[in-house]
């Protein structure tokens, strides 16, 4: 079972659930549901824009994370809702297991390494980011820019750090296990992660269930457990005092996957989303909006430029998606029992 509340969820009437097709028009057909596209989070909202000026379908954003989308697609297999689903790394197979998504495989997908992508085509990724700290360094105050893990347990930060939750968000997972490998654990042994947040909730830290981009750009959240794509978009486009910060213990580098529901009422404009996400122009939007495109040859110049050095992110390793799922359980398990 991939989230402890997916069976909260899928008691959750079907009929309610499909709310949202009532708000779909006659000309469904040049409409498309995405399950887990907020336009504040990778820079969705141009994403969905492109989708609707060069392929004329409409895609509503959607502020569902990984574990409420998978929750929501199991709850509604008998009649489904979405027609796409973007979701964390770790959600890849978990999905696929659940039976909610089809198998496509859109055009680019051989040119996909082996290791980001399901063989069968039940899922691939667009782009990856570096787990980090997303910062707001007009919200610190006098006090310095934390640069590792460590720093965040001392007293002066206390109340200012914050992390997604790690009981239904692929980043707050991703946050537990980036902890536990750079303190010296392993994707089995999970003590120095567990501890070290245990640690951190005597700091009183904020745990929200959705991203939180623009509660740090205000300042609400000083100090964010978040991707360097989310703390550069602060930095250059939305110029806030934003400064992204790899931890000096390392961290790791996560892909985020996509799907085709399976059953979906859209299926055919479904894979056009999917042909598009893959496509020149849309793996250089994901680069202009400081994401590592799946294609790393689409990632220009100017938007490296704005990334940390090199020297930085040789601290910043690729996750094993196997053994991240195979973790994610007791993750979840030891988190609530021992943390929250």
């Amino acid at each position: 079972m991939y989230f402890s509340n997916i069976r909260r969820y899928a008691i959750v009437s079907a009929l309610a659930l499909t709310a949202i097709a009532t708000l779909v028009p006659a000309h469904a057909q040049q409409r498309a549901i995405c399950y887990n596209c907020p336009p504040e989070w990778a820079d969705w909202g141009s994403q969905l824009k492109a989708i609707n000026k060069r392929l004329g379908i409409e895609v509503p954003s959607d502020n569902k994370n990984s574990g409420q989308a998978i929750a929501a697609m199991i709850a509604e297999k008998a009649s489904p809702v979405a027609d796409v689903v973007y979701l964390g790394g770790i959600a890849a197979d978990p999905a696929r297991d659940a039976g909610v998504l089809a198998t496509y495989k859109p055009k680019g997908w051989e040119k996909i390494p082996a290791d980001l992508k399901d063989p069968e085509g039940h899922w691939f990724s667009i782009h990856s980011g570096t787990l980090g700290l997303f910062i707001n360094t007009a919200a610190l105050g006098k006090r310095p820019v934390p640069q590792s893990w460590s720093d965040l347990l001392k007293p002066e930060y206390k109340g200012m750090v914050g992390y997604l939750d790690p009981t239904s968000a692929a980043v707050g997972q991703l946050g537990v296990m980036a902890v536990n490998l750079a303190l010296g654990g392993s994707y089995e042994n999970l003590d120095p992660g567990i501890n070290f947040f245990k640690a951190l909730a005597k700091n009183q830290p904020i745990v929200p269930k959705q991203t939180s981009y623009a509660r740090v750009i205000s300042g609400e959240i000083p100090i964010l457990l978040d991707y360097d794509f989310n703390a550069y978009r602060g930095q250059y486009t939305d110029k806030a005092p934003a400064r992204f910060v790899i931890p000096k213990e390392g961290t790791l580098v996560f892909p985020y996957v996509m799907g085709l529901v399976k059953g979906g009422p859209n299926a055919d404009n479904g894979r056009k989303i999917l042909d598009f996400v893959l496509s020149d122009e849309s793996q250089a939007m994901w680069g202009n909006a400081y994401l590592r495109p799946v294609f790393a040859e689409r990632l220009s110049a100017e938007a490296k430029a704005r990334f940390l050095p090199d020297s930085e992110y040789a601290r910043a390793k690729p996750v094993n998606l196997k053994k991240l799922a195979a973790a994610q359980a007791k993750i979840v398990e030891r988190y609530k029992n021992e943390v929250r």
